[in-house]
């Protein structure tokens, strides 16, 4: 399998939805921020992406047909490199929507201490709480530290971060290889770019807040849940 579409957008402008949509197109499975939850040993791949080293893609990618959502959007310009073929879709939202969507979720993630002095502790015994401990430091580096610089209650500089990585996509992106699209407009632009059938199907629709928590803080905060994803 090789991967065959990048998704640029950010998490909380449709990326779950997208998933779901492309898994039904034929292109699955998709990579997604859920897919670093079941699968922390990914994480070195990606905090070296991080720290500006080659990573080989293809080594841990192996067995996906596209990527959307955190941490790939980040890297869709080492992603292309790496998947040549591959065409990217940028999902975009309206900037106030999306900040109102993100502050209560991706943005809104600071675990009790309690919790994490119950987490270092269960990493001397449990692999899975250690998975998730590499999970949750990486993110944390990654989209508050770096992303966001240690700012991400600032309204107006999370949606100029945001603003930013829409227009730095558009640039670097040939038109023939990019597909600017809003989940709100379903299937057919979606497949055309795709070349591919509309299905007789409506479009997916998920990962609203409540299932943001069951499926992240949930799998976070609930070692069983967190063990039984990753032995999925």
């Amino acid at each position: 399998m090789t991967v065959k579409v990048i998704g640029a957008g950010f998490g909380r402008t449709g990326t779950k939805s997208l998933q779901t949509a492309l898994e039904a197109l034929g292109f699955g499975p998709t990579y997604h921020m859920s897919e670093l939850v079941k699968n922390p040993q990914h994480v070195p791949y990606w905090r070296g992406a991080m720290e500006g080293e080659q990573v080989n893609w293809h080594e841990f990618l192996d067995g996906y047909h596209a990527i959307v959502d955190f941490p790939g959007c980040l890297y869709y310009k080492e992603l292309m490199e790496a998947y040549p073929d591959a065409k990217v879709v940028l999902t975009t939202r309206d900037a106030e929507k999306w900040f109102e969507s993100a502050s209560k979720t991706i943005l809104n993630f600071d675990p009790h201490p309690v919790y994490i002095a119950i987490m270092r502790f269960m990493c001397k015994f449990s692999k899975t709480a250690r998975g998730m401990s590499d999970v949750g430091m990486y993110n944390s580096a990654e989209l508050y530290e770096k992303l966001f610089q240690n700012r991400k209650h600032d309204k107006d500089f999370v949606i100029d971060v945001f603003n930013q990585h829409i227009e730095a996509v558009r640039a670097a992106v040939p038109a023939d290889r990019l597909l600017e699209y809003q989940v709100s407009e379903g299937w057919e632009p979606l497949c055309e770019f795709l070349n591919v059938d509309v299905p007789n199907k409506d479009f997916p629709r998920s990962n609203d807040r409540n299932d943001f928590d069951a499926e992240f803080k949930g799998k976070f905060l609930n070692l069983r849940d967190a063990r039984a994803a990753q032995n999925s």
